[in-house]
């Protein structure tokens, strides 16, 4: 008889609570690491995460621990969900604990800011692995609704495809429906640049704007990842799959997308300042924003909604005057 398979999942947030769920209910045996001791304990005896998702029950295989070395232990998966800009002092301290052959997953959709890489890519870096050990799930997976066990599907991806495949069996749900990719640059690069158009179509939002201004910046906002793809050497179909439209469509059309609540809150007036402070969790646009823009110009590709975004989010230009910038650039055809 084989043993379980086991994950480890730092941390105990939204959607590493989530998705540790997810991992329970295929069968694995999770540990979730938690920062905070309270969390670790409500877990283990209320079996629920009370900061995050009150009254849902988690999985008896599902336990939580504040002590990292005990998380990784015996882990098959070590599974990496916290804020991107914090993922490589966190996995410093982490990657000592990891077991040798431990495949390492990311969950987290954003670029980092000042080196302008990818989440696996500072996975191999600070973990030294190879590519063939790290792999990314995204997609349209609202972490309060996957909770709820509500159906959604995601991408796996990795570059080697039997590890893709392993992962997709590990969180393969009645609910749950995983796909495989080997497109880990496009997978990531349309989690990323989603949470950018998010911000976009939220701010739109939170100005009165209607479907028309929504479509359209989705629909232009999926053209500049795209463009970014294609020059980084992805796959351009993944970005009409669940890790490009998908996500956009969820991340652009939820009141649960943290970035379109965070652009909301800005088109309404609200300052930077202002909005962070009523924000509880991350929204990983805001940062992200300015290093998916630092790609952009490095592969000189166009990318005029993220820059328009930095320059409200970061340079506080007006909202209206920003709005008016970006419809009087030049006509172009819609391939360009």
């Amino acid at each position: 008889m084989t043993r379980p398979v086991k994950a480890a999942v730092f941390s105990a947030g939204s959607w590493g609570t989530a998705f540790g769920m997810v991992l329970a209910d295929a069968g694995c045996e999770v540990t979730l690491w938690a920062r905070r001791p309270e969390v670790a304990d409500a877990i283990n005896t209320g079996r629920t995460n009370p900061d995050y998702f009150p009254g849902v029950e988690l999985p008896a295989n599902l336990r939580a621990t504040t002590d990292p070395a005990e998380a990784a232990r015996g882990a098959d998966f070590t599974v990496l969900s916290v804020p991107s800009q914090t993922l490589r002092g966190n996995l410093a301290a982490w990657a000592p604990l990891l077991e040798p052959d431990t495949v390492l997953v990311s969950l987290m959709k954003g670029i980092e800011l000042g080196t302008a890489k990818r989440m696996s890519e500072v996975i191999e870096e600070v973990a030294k692995v190879p590519a063939e050990r790290v792999a990314v799930v995204t997609g349209p997976n609202l972490a309060r609704e996957i909770v709820a066990r509500q159906p959604a599907a995601s991408v796996v991806a990795c570059v080697d495809e039997a590890v893709a495949q392993r992962l997709q069996a590990a969180c393969h749900t009645a609910y749950f429906r995983p796909y495989t990719s080997t497109d880990v640059i496009g997978c990531e690069l349309g989690g990323a640049v989603k949470n950018v158009i998010g911000l976009a179509v939220g701010i739109a939002d939170g100005m009165g704007l209607g479907d028309n201004t929504k479509g359209s910046l989705i629909t232009r906002g999926l053209a500049e990842a795209t463009r970014l793809g294609l020059a980084m050497g992805a796959d351009p179909l993944t970005f009409s799959g669940l890790a490009g439209l998908g996500d956009l469509v969820a991340t652009c059309s939820s009141p649960l997308s943290r970035n379109h609540t965070f652009g909301t809150n800005l088109g309404r007036g609200m300052t930077l300042e202002e909005t962070i402070a009523v924000t509880k969790q991350t929204a990983e646009g805001v940062k992200s924003c300015q290093s998916v823009a630092d790609l952009a110009r490095r592969y000189g590709v166009d990318m005029p909604i993220t820059d328009t975004v930095v320059d409200i989010v970061h340079h506080g230009k007006p909202t209206l005057v920003a709005l008016k910038e970006l419809m009087g650039r030049s006509a172009k055809p819609e391939r360009h």
